[in-house]
């Protein structure tokens, strides 16, 4: 795992900024770093050494150093390829899995992307074409940002790398900002900084004579094959899950893997035997807090557990370095748990399993349940259940109020994702600000539309599959993980685990008693049956209690008073919203967190110094 920046070379001082640039991603490779720069590019690499330790530096050159890689990521199928590579007549001067995309790349062109099998975020530079060539993998597990700036084309693994570009203008997109706050993530390929985007998963683009255009070379297509049994449905999953866990483990270093009370995190330790798993908790209160269940789960499979306590003020005391390392916002609180878990990781090993991207390939989520929930209120004719709806939206908010609303409405309509915090009036009501940020339905529609004969359980999955993995779940792993030098690998978001999954019926992912029913009984052969159809909890966070003491109550409104918030929102509106969370009258923690996150990442990248200064500044208990 490593990380890479690069620009098309129009300056004079190109290796400092270079330099620079590199030295902002060192904590993606710490372990050593390459360059490579002639009159029409400068290409940094900041390594992080898992294969051939010793020979594996970037960036690689092929034969004729005609074309030159930077790569982040793994091709677990690399040794297949490799020798099919040796045999049309390549020479290999390494034994790392990535020089085979660069051979793979002269022999067959971008064809070459659909022979993989791993995470990746790669550049190639044709030296003679004066052409870069880049690509993402398929489900987006890795980043790949880039940015036009003046006569300059930036790329690389992180934002905060372009920020010493002489070129780059650093300017606030305030439409990420109001589309952030509906989903808590920014959910298209903008990013929160004007003309800095993200490649979107399973994509390559291409760069010549400063014209860039982007295509898509793999999708997921969900087509349900009735004729296998539910039994047989469970042995290929077990199969194919076994098979991409052994393939996720291929390192010359050692793998751990992430441990929480769930199934998914619990199949993955139990398959891939590794010796160590990781855990993390807050408090003794179990809503909060798995390690026992982790120790007792890893005694089971007779693995040593690591854990660690997080203490409030830890975890408050490290919102600013999180954020900074996050480059854009993200509003679940899980991101600073995954970070500290992956802190104690890297003190033990250099290379971590999880279990992300099980429940939107195999039907995870409660919601999942909603389409077959009270079949006889969806028997009502559609314009009656809509005229119900209407009603109890204009009603005070009520338990039992939101079903009404919910069914009154489409699945297109009331569906964007696990997360919905603003819905459109509300955030125009607390923005003092005007974009022209789309809503969130004109967001979704192009996806809804790819799979509009589909069940509402598949299209609700395939929504989260493109939306929230890519902007939440995946960018979360990618950049805390990195944060502390540790590689994190996601078996389950395995090209050939995804040929199974797509082909289940709904009625074997999504039952009324459970989700995804057919994995949880391919979990259950290799753990016992209390994990196997334990509830998801995820890294569960006590924000919601925590924002109803005084202390961390008054940590954010502080920041709800500050200048920053001012420039923004209507701050009386964003205050009501916390002193009703505090008065115990509504649960407003998630949105409040939403807001409070943005107005930390905003002072770090936004404040007037430099990021890294920023942080060394900021105290959030000053004041409270």
């Amino acid at each position: 795992m490593c990380g890479y920046v690069g620009f098309t070379n129009n300056i004079n001082n190109s290796g400092m900024v270079l330099e620079e640039m590199m030295d902002r991603i060192r904590h993606r490779g710490p372990d050593s770093d390459g360059k490579y720069i002639d009159e029409n590019i400068a290409l940094g690499f900041r390594r992080l050494s898992i294969i051939d330790l010793a020979q594996g530096n970037q960036p690689i050159l092929n034969e004729d150093g005609s074309k030159v890689l930077l790569f982040n990521g793994e091709i677990y199928n690399f040794q297949t390829l490799r020798d099919e590579l040796i045999k049309e007549g390549h020479v290999f001067k390494t034994k790392t899995d990535s020089e085979v995309l660069l051979h793979g790349y002269e022999q067959y062109g971008t064809e070459l992307l659909n022979k993989l099998r791993g995470m990746f975020s790669f550049v190639i530079w044709d030296k003679n074409k004066k052409e870069l060539f880049g690509a993402r993998d398929f489900f987006g597990i890795k980043p790949l940002y880039y940015a036009f700036m003046g006569e300059s084309f930036l790329f690389g693994s992180e934002i905060k790398s372009f920020l010493p570009h002489p070129e780059f203008v650093k300017e606030l997109n305030e439409t990420a900002l109001e589309n952030y706050l509906t989903f808590q993530y920014s959910p298209t390929s903008e990013t929160f900084f004007k003309n800095v985007y993200k490649l979107p998963a399973a994509h390559y683009f291409i760069y010549k004579n400063k014209e860039f255009t982007v295509k898509r070379y793999w999708e997921i297509k969900f087509n349900e094959d009735e004729k296998p049994s539910l039994e047989e449905w469970v042995e290929e999953i077990s199969k194919v899950f076994k098979n991409s866990v052994e393939a996720h483990k291929i390192s010359d270093v050692e793998v751990g893997s992430f441990l929480s009370s769930g199934v998914d995190s619990s199949y993955v330790a139990a398959v891939a035997n590794v010796d160590k798993t990781f855990t993390v908790g807050f408090g003794a209160d179990e809503k909060y807090n798995e390690i026992g269940y982790a120790k007792e789960f890893s005694k089971y499979i007779g693995k040593e557990n690591i854990s660690k306590v997080i203490s409030p003020e830890e975890y408050w005391s490290n919102i600013a370095k999180i954020q900074y390392h996050m480059d854009e916002p993200l509003a679940d609180p899980a991101a600073i748990a995954l970070y500290f878990v992956s802190k104690i990781a890297s003190q033990k090993v250099k290379v971590v399993l999880s279990g992300e991207g099980a429940d939107e390939i195999f039907g995870g989520y409660n919601i999942y349940k909603e389409p077959g929930d009270f079949p006889l209120y969806n028997k009502i004719p559609k314009f009656i259940r809509k005229g119900i709806g209407a009603a109890a939206s204009a009603l005070p908010a009520k338990r039992g109020l939101n079903f009404l609303v919910r069914r009154g409405k489409d699945l297109e309509e009331r569906f964007i994702g696990n997360a919905y915090m603003f819905s459109e009036k509300e955030r125009k009501n607390i923005l003092k600000i005007k974009t022209n940020a789309p809503e969130a339905a004109q967001i979704t529609k192009p996806f809804y539309e790819k799979v509009k004969d589909k069940d509402d359980v598949t299209k609700m999955q395939y929504l989260d599959l493109h939306l929230w993995m890519t902007g939440d779940i995946l960018l979360k792993a990618d950049k805390m993980s990195m944060a502390n030098s540790l590689e994190l690998r996601v078996p389950f978001l395995d090209k050939e685990v995804m040929k199974v999954a797509q082909r289940i019926p709904s009625k074997y992912r999504v039952t009324k008693e459970n989700t995804k029913y057919a994995m949880r009984l391919a979990a259950l052969r290799a753990t016992p049956p209390q994990t196997a159809n334990k509830k998801k909890l995820g890294f569960p966070v006590p924000t919601r209690v925590w924002l109803k003491e005084d202390k961390y109550y008054n940590i954010v409104k502080n920041m709800f008073n500050s200048k920053e918030a001012k420039q923004f929102f209507n701050t009386e509106e964003i205050i009501k919203y916390l002193d009703e969370h505090k008065e115990g009258k509504k649960d407003n923690s998630r949105k409040i967190w939403t807001i409070f996150i943005f107005l930390v990442w905003y002072k770090i990248y936004f404040g007037g110094n430099d990021p890294l200064k920023e942080i060394e500044n900021f105290n959030i208990f000053q004041g409270a």
